[in-house]
């Protein structure tokens, strides 16, 4: 087996990958919690549309998909959504319909089947598109994006998902006031992010652990002042040269 079921804080169930040597989600956070106080919470409350164009890197158990539905479904304020997730784990894909998800998702596995078969699925307002392959490559065909949900696996096991040019391809398929929502705190990371042009910020919470937002725009939280961690620190951010050569 290439994975192990793994309980989180929370109750519910994530998986730890051989391959990478990590789990899908922080077993102490949780990983309903950390998908939605970490991705979807903030991108519905800071993205200020009717309708939020939503990439999900990378689709995994499709935890954060399915919960932005429910979200989504249960709210009053965004009348519509897009969701584009890629992933490379076909193996893994095919095996989620026997995925033990949180109760509130188990409703929307009918979506997630027939995403895993057809790669889309259409509703009256909702639209979700499931990219097989490379994320790099995919996130260029994209454009008008409001939300990203940077959720891959760590930087020191996922590099390629992790590097300035990286961030700058993220930011130039954005939408004006765009935002990216991260678990990620490493300061490589948001240095990565503010010299590809966005604002960070850094958002706590009391129970869980802190996380990143990247933003084209203003927003109201605090700001990390990266001109000044930029000047006292000694790391710098991920670059696609270094990981060629590792």
């Amino acid at each position: 087996m290439d994975y192990e079921l793994k309980k989180t804080a929370d109750g519910s169930y994530t998986l730890y990958s051989k391959q990478y040597d990590e789990c899908y989600h922080n077993i102490q956070d949780g990983a309903l919690t950390e998908a939605l106080q970490k991705h979807i919470i903030p991108a519905f409350s800071y993205s200020k549309k009717k309708h939020l164009n939503i990439v999900d890197i990378c689709f995994g158990l499709g935890i954060n998909t399915l919960a932005t539905i429910d979200y989504f479904l249960h709210q009053n304020e965004v009348e519509s959504i897009a969701i584009y997730s890629p992933e490379l784990d076909e193996n893994l894909l095919e095996s989620l319909p026997s995925f033990q998800y949180p109760k509130q998702l188990e409703n929307y596995k009918d979506i997630l089947e027939r995403l895993i078969q057809h790669g889309k699925v259409e509703l009256p307002t909702i639209q979700i598109e499931l990219f097989k392959g490379d994320a790099r490559s995919y996130i260029k065909k994209l454009k008008d994006i409001d939300v990203v949900y940077q959720d891959a696996f760590s930087p020191k096991k996922n590099p390629e998902l992790w590097t300035l040019e990286y961030f700058q391809e993220l930011y130039q398929v954005m939408s004006e006031d765009g935002i990216l929502t991260t678990y990620s705190i490493a300061t490589p990371v948001r240095l990565g992010l503010w010299e590809a042009g966005f604002i960070i910020y850094e958002k706590r919470f009391e129970n869980i652990k802190k996380m990143t937002i990247g933003s084209k725009k203003e927003l109201d939280l605090p700001k990390v002042d990266m001109a000044l961690k930029q000047k006292r620190s000694t790391s710098q951010p991920l670059r696609d040269a270094d990981v060629e050569k590792a």
